[in-house]
């Protein structure tokens, strides 16, 4: 099912209105900037605080109307347990309840443990690099370049459990 919004089940509501730094693309992990701009989450596999850009619906804008650099944008900090309608990186493959962290350019990708490193390794490196869980599955990985690309390129949105 498509969903038109980005908050699709919310227990809370935490919206804060920031200045974006560059273009911003509702449905992306966010990042702070330390001038208290927001951009695309930009650091892949790390520690990343869950806030989510959400469609402009004060201007009338829905979820493919990207916010431009030095805009307001509407951001939505989730709870766990909320579901955001978040943009999965093309080339990826999960399925229901995989985890889901960064892929440093606002969107999500399957988290896979580093091989050879432990749990407790990882654990104490980046404790908060998973942002959720896949609620749906969806298979990008056969991206052939040759279905339409439509305004996230060929990446696609995914509903996403907070975790």
């Amino acid at each position: 099912m498509a969903y038109n919004t980005i908050k699709v089940k919310k227990y809370s509501d935490v919206i804060e209105e920031m200045v974006a730094s560059a273009a911003v693309t509702p449905g992306m992990l966010l990042i702070i900037e330390s001038t208290g701009k927001v951009k695309a989450h930009n650091q892949a596999d790390k520690d990343a605080f869950p806030i989510f850009a959400l469609e402009d619906e004060l201007q009338g804008k829905g979820i493919d109307d990207a916010y431009a650099a030095n805009d307001p944008v509407q951001c939505w900090i989730p709870y766990r347990g909320d579901i955001v309608n978040a943009i999965l990186a093309d080339g990826e493959n999960v399925n229901i309840g995989d985890p889901l962290t960064s892929d440093g350019y606002g969107r999500l990708k399957k988290h896979v443990t580093d091989v050879g490193a432990s749990a407790a390794e990882l654990v104490s490196v980046y404790p908060d690099q998973i942002v959720g869980y896949a609620a749906e599955a969806l298979n990008l990985s056969g991206s052939s370049g040759e279905e339409t690309s439509g305004p996230l390129g060929y990446h696609k949105r995914l509903l996403v459990r907070i975790a």
